[in-house]
């Protein structure tokens, strides 16, 4: 804002205005109107307070995947444990990696070890049906055999057999072992019926007739 001039020069330095309609100098004069400073201060934001981060949840997760390893661990189940192991042993607990890093190579040891050799029948039995799911065909109609030498009325035994038998192309063997298996458990003839494995013979005329008598006329 310029001051009033005058004949005699002022120092300018000195002079203060009031603000106001009418406002004048402090020295006494009149000085002309002048309008009140619309210069705004803007505050400058003040930061937000910031919640501390909430502790990390890996160590947590570490040591409950490490407890879910020793569960598989004493169901035998190896490769699952292992898995389980290996991924433990990447947390941020350094003495649950080293016990996970050791459980890993228990688990590789139990893995290399040949299995059991199965003695009863019922150990033949689940073993040729496992080896069935692997389809390694040869090898479970082997332990099968075993089975059925020391259980030769075991009518699970002989389904399986009859399965095992189907998917090898042994059509005739395949039935011959069905049928037994329904002669000494009739409700075998009902999981026949919905077995998928049982679906490339069901069709054939002989399996027709033993699995759906009742088309017979």
């Amino acid at each position: 804002m310029a001051v009033q001039k005058t004949k005699k020069p002022v120092k300018k330095a000195g002079t203060k205005l009031i603000a106001g309609k009418n406002a004048k100098s402090l020295n006494g004069k009149n000085s002309r109107p002048t309008k009140p400073s619309t210069t705004t201060v803007v505050n400058a934001p003040i930061p937000k307070a910031t919640a501390p981060p909430e502790p990390r949840s890996d160590a947590k997760l570490q040591y409950k995947t490490f407890e879910k390893g020793i569960q598989l661990l004493n169901r035998k189940n190896y490769r699952e444990a292992r898995e389980m192991f290996e991924k433990a042993r990447q947390g941020p607990s350094l003495e649950i990696a080293a016990n996970a890093q050791s459980h890993v190579r228990m688990c590789e040891r139990r893995l290399a070890a040949p299995p059991p050799e199965p003695k009863s029948a019922e150990e033949h039995y689940n073993y040729g049906v496992a080896l069935i799911n692997l389809r390694n065909l040869e090898l479970a109609r082997k332990h099968l055999g075993l089975a059925l030498d020391l259980e030769p009325r075991a009518d699970h035994v002989h389904y399986a057999m009859g399965v095992c038998l189907a998917l090898s192309g042994d059509t005739s063997g395949a039935y011959d072992s069905l049928k037994r298996a329904i002669e000494l458990q009739p409700r075998n003839r009902m999981v026949a019926r919905q077995d998928s494995d049982l679906d490339a013979v069901a069709n054939q005329p002989r399996f027709d007739r033993l699995l759906y008598p009742e088309r017979i006329s």
